[in-house]
């Protein structure tokens, strides 16, 4: 769907996803599901909670995903 989302989890990102890049994902994820690069001003604030509520949950992802042959899992 969105090929400049790269991906969060290790082994493909070696150390831990920080939040900027786990923003920045849901950023590009929200805009391209919009359709707006960035929203007029009457849409900003759905167009911002959307992007939290996408953020949110794509670090509640990573914290549950365990990784064969990785021995330590992120911390929660």
């Amino acid at each position: 769907m969105c090929r400049s989302i790269k991906t969060l989890r290790p082994p493909a990102l070696p150390e831990e996803a920080t939040e900027d890049e786990i923003r920045a994902a849901a950023l590009q994820y929200v805009r391209k599901v919009s359709g707006f690069r960035a929203p007029a001003a009457h849409n900003r604030e759905v167009f911002d909670r959307a992007v939290a509520a996408v953020a949110a949950a794509t670090a509640e992802l990573l914290d549950g995903l365990e990784v064969r042959g990785r021995e330590e899992r992120r911390a929660g």
